[in-house]
């Protein structure tokens, strides 16, 4: 069995190692552009055959799918809590805190502590903008790449979208922008960005701080299409608006549609149903993810799972300082009155992913699984995995980890090439 190499972007995506972040769009936008796949994401589409062979590198050199690493210097700052940096990455504060703002709050998946930060960069931090993403106009199904530079901007992409986005192909609105600008992606369009900066220093000077969210993967578009579907919803053409969260924490997965009489109706599904859902519907790449809560932000936000949530409370975000850049961001906003810091305890991260100490061990697992059958694989530097393999899993466990790879790249076809296929120009 002959192993199987990643030549070019082309390969990445096609042999589906691509997170769908568009940052090689983003560096090559005369030679690929993004696309919905329907059944995967999205994913950089070559507008001709051939990439020329400085582009093919330089896309190769940005792209999250293939390779992540933290550098030899990255946890040297004796301020950094050395106790979570083998399974958590780069961490100065953890808390507990919530967006002042009652509309942001409400709005967001969790306290709106993302939004709310961000809304404190413009209207303080002396920045320009935030680049993220929000659901398409006309288009209720899809994402979009935008600036937003205002609280009812920001608004509209308040609340996790769990559909296929590529904020990095709109990192050109940054290098346009005339002052630094908030990026708020997730963890692998971080990371993008990271990647990017350090070879486009205009950009470099553009990016003011880095937030991201905490992910467990991204489901196509199918998924939701299936979604629909179950609850009776064949038409997504008639889908008006879809939010995934928010408005009450968790909050309700809710979809308002017309049916065929034009009367406009509404269905809804809790967090947990619809996410129980979708998942089965994740991207591969997100399968084999080493980072799920923003290793390389300078601030990421996720939901505080360590306790119990109470029916009808108020939403509560979890808020880790990951740079003294984010650190800094973080108490200038409490100071300035965006955002309401209630509680300071490192632990309260592992606390709410307990499950993620057990998939950075199956991770190792599943790399060797990837390695015996020799099919593609991303290369990780600087992330602790076989420590957690041997601590954190059972001997059933492990050896299911290797050999349920095994058996996923035939189910997966992951030896073979998936052609890039644009759901806009086809019957989905």
């Amino acid at each position: 069995m002959k192993e199987i190499k990643i030549a070019n972007i082309k390969d990445v995506a096609e042999r589906q190692l691509c997170t769908g972040c568009g940052a090689c769009a983003y560096i090559s936008p005369e030679a690929i552009e993004m696309v919905n796949d329907y059944d995967f994401g999205k994913r950089p589409l070559l507008k001709n055959d051939n990439l020329a062979a400085d582009q093919s590198a330089a896309t190769l050199a940005v792209c999250p799918g293939i390779e992540l690493k933290h550098t030899a210097d990255a946890f040297d700052d004796p301020e950094l809590i050395s106790a979570l940096a083998p399974a958590w990455g780069p961490v100065y504060e953890v808390w507990e805190g919530y967006a002042v703002d009652e509309m942001i709050r409400f709005s967001g998946s969790s306290g709106g502590a993302a939004t709310a930060l961000a809304l404190y960069c413009i209207e303080k931090g002396g920045m320009y903008g935030v680049l993220h993403t929000q659901s398409k106009e006309n288009a209720a199904l899809e994402n979009e790449t935008v600036i937003s530079r205002n609280k009812e901007e920001l608004l509209k992409g308040s609340g996790s979208r769990y559909a296929p986005a590529s904020p990095c192909d709109g990192l050109q609105l940054l290098e346009a922008a005339p002052a630094p600008c908030v990026f708020v992606g997730k963890p692998c369009d971080v990371a993008a960005v990271q990647k990017v900066r350090k070879i486009r220093p205009l950009l470099d000077e553009k990016i003011g701080v880095a937030i991201a969210f905490f992910c467990a993967g991204t489901p196509s578009t199918k998924g939701t299409m299936e979604l629909l579907k179950k609850l009776g919803i064949e038409d997504s053409t008639k889908v008006e608006s879809l939010r995934y969260r928010g408005k009450g924490w968790p909050g309700l997965w809710t979809v308002e549609y017309k049916d065929d009489h034009g009367n406009k109706l509404t269905r809804q599904v809790t967090y947990e149903e619809s996410w129980g859902f979708l998942q089965k519907y994740r991207q591969w790449r997100c399968y084999i993810c080493p980072d799920h809560t923003g290793e390389f932000a300078d601030i990421a936000v996720g939901d505080p799972w360590y306790r119990e949530i109470e029916q009808g409370e108020q939403g509560s975000s979890l808020i880790v300082a990951r740079t003294p850049l984010g650190k800094k961001m973080i108490h200038e906003a409490a100071a300035a009155g965006y955002i309401v810091l209630e509680k300071s305890d490192p632990q309260m991260l592992p606390l709410s992913q307990p499950n993620l100490l057990k998939a950075r061990g199956d991770l190792w697992g599943r790399l060797w699984g990837l390695k015996l059958m020799k099919a593609p694989y991303p290369k990780y530097q600087g992330f602790a995995t076989y420590k957690f393999w041997l601590s954190e899993l059972s001997l059933k466990e492990k050896i299911q980890s290797i050999y349920g790879t095994v058996k996923r790249v035939f189910t997966k076809k992951l030896r073979q090439q998936m052609r890039v296929n644009n759901s806009n120009n086809s019957s989905n």
